[in-house]
């Protein structure tokens, strides 16, 4: 028994110390998989092994961080997706659980809502858990173990990775408003899609979603801070753009006409009015629960309701409130 725990030490200290150099996921599980043969044996001449078990579940920590470096999003179009077949709509909706009884009704060719994005990431979410799976195999542990091993693993994807790769679309240089309309349909179908990951997680681990004190996905609120985020992004951008387009010169809000007789509405303000509606058609497909968004503390608000987006009114404060009023004489 000395000589076995003696053995015992120098094999962990061994498998630790290489282990730690490994980059490669599929290396490490074949690295867990001869320890537990070694480990198996052993236990059936009556070594006690239970540290090389303990061992193992600090590997899955590493095969986990792993596992997260590699998961990488290739950058996105912020285009939604086209279908011209049937065979196509079938495609994304496979790899992504769209419910949308009106979009299966409009004939083809159209417009999936979401881009590319949505379903590479669903699809990479489903794939990162079937690896934490097949790592917690023959180890030893109990299905609700096995579980919340799974869900933290998968939390950290979210709230790291996931979230990594949304924070950068939105605050990268350059970014449009049409970019950002994209980001926040995306989010709102991702985190719509998060009760079905619950279910497949609990599907493959045979513990039911209701189970006490079993960790739930954080995926809801990753997908709503950066929708939020992406709100802000816009109300930000949007009040730079009436900023910089009324400060381009003096208005002269009512041109003089020669001779005398009604004045006409001013250059300025015509291409101030265009801009404002080619503007608001970038928001006519966002989600209902989204037209409305409050800037917190002394900022101003954002409102768009449906009715906004339709008319292209914009309210904002100081000088834009005149703006929309000239707005509303010109529609008049």
């Amino acid at each position: 028994e000395e000589l076995w725990e003696l053995a015992l030490s120098k094999i962990i200290a061994a498998l630790r110390t290489h282990s730690s150099y490994c980059d490669n996921p599929d290396l490490v599980l074949d690295l867990k998989n001869l320890i537990v043969l070694f480990a198996d044996t052993l236990q059936g001449y009556g070594f006690p092994v239970s540290q090389l078990f303990d061992m193992l579940l600090e590997m899955r920590d590493q095969y986990g961080e792993i596992l997260l470096k590699r998961q990488v999003l290739d950058q996105d179009n912020f285009s939604p997706i086209p279908v011209s077949t049937e065979q196509e709509y079938r495609h994304y909706t496979s790899q992504f659980p769209l419910q949308d009884p009106e979009l299966e009704k409009l004939p083809f060719p159209k417009k999936l809502p979401f881009s590319e994005f949505v379903p590479k990431a669903y699809c990479l979410l489903k794939e990162f858990i079937y690896a934490c799976l097949k790592y917690s195999e023959d180890l030893h542990l109990s299905s609700t173990e096995v579980d919340d091993m799974i869900r933290k693993s998968t939390n950290l994807l979210l709230t790291r990775t996931l979230s990594n790769c949304l924070q950068y679309a939105i605050k990268k240089k350059n970014v449009g408003l049409a970019e950002l309309v994209q980001v926040i349909i995306n989010t709102t179908h991702l985190e719509q899609s998060c009760h079905f990951l619950e279910e497949f997680i609990s599907n493959i681990t045979n513990v039911p979603p209701d189970t006490a004190n079993a960790t739930k996905l954080y995926g809801t609120s990753t997908f709503k801070d950066a929708r939020h985020a992406a709100e802000a992004e816009i109300y930000t951008s949007l009040n730079a753009k009436i900023d910089q387009f009324l400060q381009l010169a003096d208005y002269d809000w009512m041109a003089p006409v020669p001779g005398g007789g009604t004045q006409d509405t001013s250059d300025y303000l015509i291409d101030l009015i265009a801009f404002l509606r080619s503007t608001f058609s970038v928001f006519t497909n966002l989600p209902v629960s989204t037209h409305s968004y409050k800037r917190k503390g002394n900022r101003s608000n954002l409102g768009m309701p449906e009715e906004t987006q339709r008319q292209g009114e914009f309210r904002k404060d100081s000088s834009s409130k005149t703006v929309i009023g000239q707005a509303s004489r010109i529609q008049e």
